[in-house]
């Protein structure tokens, strides 16, 4: 699969570094625990514009407004996403967009404990870039965290990652 062929919403999330560790929304599935970059889709109606969409996502989510940074969040990846939910006969298709912003020690201790705009309240964890590999992550992008957060933000443009795919990524 390119990018090409993936249609479907585009949903924008961010990697939150601070002091080493990343912020990460830790939700409780059936077959295990997921976390999740913070995030969503960006609206259709009005032509929302990705940085938009984040801004505001971040705001609902977490209370943070990207505003305050003292820097703008930088577009490091792109990953389609083309996979297959539980129950569903119709493929499931995303396109992230995955921001990465540095908070400053002012700024995090803003940032929620639980999802604000999440019924189920789940928890804001402030985990080891190192140890985000290995987890079960929304979008699959584990394998290229450690680069986000090692990378100058002024570096390049945005790296296309390996597309999610029913081979690649299960749903929790």
């Amino acid at each position: 699969m390119t990018s090409n062929t993936v249609t479907g919403p585009v949903r924008v999330c961010a990697v939150l570094v601070h002091d080493g560790r990343l912020a990460l929304i830790r939700r409780q599935r059936k077959a295990g625990p997921q976390h999740s970059l913070p995030g969503g889709l960006v609206e259709d109606e009005g032509g929302e514009d990705p940085t938009d969409a984040l801004r505001r996502e971040l705001i609902e989510e977490l209370g943070l407004d990207l505003a305050v940074l003292p820097a703008p969040p930088v577009l490091r990846f792109v990953q389609d996403q083309e996979t297959e939910r539980p129950g569903e006969t119709t493929p499931f298709r995303r396109r992230h967009l995955v921001y990465v912003a540095r908070l400053p020690d002012h700024l995090v201790a803003t940032v929620a404990a639980v999802e604000q705009d999440d019924p189920d309240q789940a928890p804001v964890v402030w985990l080891p870039v190192a140890d985000t590999a290995a987890l079960h992550l929304y979008p699959d992008v584990g394998a290229a965290l450690d680069q986000a957060v090692r990378l100058d933000t002024a570096a390049g443009g945005p790296v296309l990652l390996p597309a999610m795919t029913g081979a690649s990524y299960q749903w929790r």
